[in-house]
């Protein structure tokens, strides 16, 4: 006799799970489950603690607890790098090198020279036109667009810009798996589910 693994079906496509997962600083662990064509948004507690969760989510931080799932695979060593090429990541700003006295946003240069985003094949042309539609400022415009551009179904959105609200919706709408963090009203009004940490 035959057993065959069922097939994925539409729903369980694009879907990051965490199960019990504590990071530095938190003082709870957080379960959620983000799902295609749906927003889900991290809020309440501090703002680093929510950061944290996200760059559990692409590996880069070790949990202390718990475990990240996607597509139902493990996120662990061996797997990390292949899973990670799924998400793109917006990161509220830039953090530069070495001590800083004042923030300046990053230059559209400074996008590409991210390693991570050298091998993508976007223009200045193509990088400018998503800008404007994200509706946001443009310093968050350009972290935003990039991630976008970067064409990866999942979308790891930290504190965006309460005026990309309608174009994140849009995004999940066509069919990407959005998980953002905020506490800003137009951010959680939009999100179809909302995880308080």
């Amino acid at each position: 006799m035959n057993y065959l693994l069922p097939l994925q079906t539409e729903t369980e496509k694009n879907m990051l799970e965490l199960n019990e997962v504590l990071v530095e600083g938190a003082e709870n662990t957080v379960s959620m489950m983000a799902q295609e064509r749906q927003v889900l948004c991290l809020t309440g507690g501090s703002a680093h603690v929510r950061s944290h969760l996200l760059l559990a989510m692409l590996g880069l931080v070790t949990v202390k607890s718990g475990f990240v799932n996607l597509d139902g695979e493990p996120l662990e060593r061996q797997t990390v790098k292949r899973l990670r090429k799924m998400m793109a990541y917006a990161p509220s700003e830039l953090q530069p090198e070495g001590q800083v006295t004042v923030y300046e946003p990053p230059s559209v240069q400074d996008l590409f020279n991210l390693e991570d985003n050298r091998e993508a094949a976007i223009s200045n042309g193509l990088l400018t036109e998503e800008m404007k539609r994200t509706g946001a400022p443009h310093e968050k415009a350009q972290l935003l667009a990039m991630a976008v551009l970067r064409q990866r179904p999942i979308l790891l959105v930290e504190n965006p810009a309460p005026e990309s609200a309608d174009y994140l919706k849009r995004l999940a709408r066509e069919g990407r798996t959005i998980i953002v963090t905020s506490d800003e009203k137009a951010i959680l009004d939009m999100a179809d589910v909302i995880i308080e940490i």
